[in-house]
């Protein structure tokens, strides 16, 4: 795996290495861990459980998929609103509703809107794949949505406070690398300019059972 999270993590850590104060963060996404870690400056500073689609990946229109590849934060929706609040059309309704109340199942309390990066995920913006919250907290942890990534309300709160427009997101299907595995990363994108790095050495004798 260490090979694996270093081809993915280390092109992420150099870009936010050239970032703004605003985009200093970097998101990746493991469909496999269904979990989110969020990385500052190339360490984790926060690990979220997630839900991706039960449908599967991908990123044909209508496909009810969550893409895999690299998009970024184009837009984030419902500051300021309450835990719960439901969202219509990206708009409050002033409807709040606590986790896993029943028979509902709309997006609450913060919209963080995506756009691909590449050609695999171009679709994902007027696909209208989201980070948002569900009042489907029960289902946090599985596969469950119908396209977006969905998190508990408190989390995804938190999340909003913590990244801004532009923030890179990764999503893929291997497990989220070890700790160790980030900080080494975090020391090569530092060095960018002093050294070459063999990318498959980063990493090497960690193993990570997961």
């Amino acid at each position: 795996m260490t090979r694996f999270a270093a081809l993915i993590l280390l092109p992420m850590l150099l870009l936010a290495s050239c970032a703004t104060n605003s985009t200093r963060h970097v998101m990746l996404v493991s469909v496999r861990d269904q979990k989110m870690a969020v990385y500052q400056e190339g360490s984790r500073v926060a690990t979220y459980p997630i839900s991706t689609s039960k449908f599967g990946l991908g990123d044909k229109p209508g496909s009810n998929r969550t893409p895999i590849g690299k998009m970024e934060v184009a837009r984030k929706i419902g500051g300021g609103q309450p835990l719960g609040m439901v969202f219509k059309g990206r708009r409050p309704t002033g409807e709040v509703l606590r986790p896993n109340a029943p028979g509902r199942d709309p997006i609450v309390t913060r919209i963080l809107w995506l756009r691909g990066n590449e050609a695999k995920t171009k679709n994902a913006y007027r696909r209208f794949i989201y980070i948002h919250g569900t009042p489907e907290e029960r289902k946090i942890g599985r596969p469950a949505s119908y396209g977006c990534i969905r998190m508990r309300s408190r989390d995804v709160a938190r999340l909003y406070r913590q990244v801004g427009v532009g923030t890179k997101v990764e999503v893929t299907m291997g497990p989220l690398p070890a700790p160790q595995v980030a900080q080494q990363m975090k020391r090569a994108a530092s060095a960018v300019g002093g050294a070459v790095y063999n990318v498959a050495t980063l990493g090497g004798g960690i193993r990570n059972k997961s």
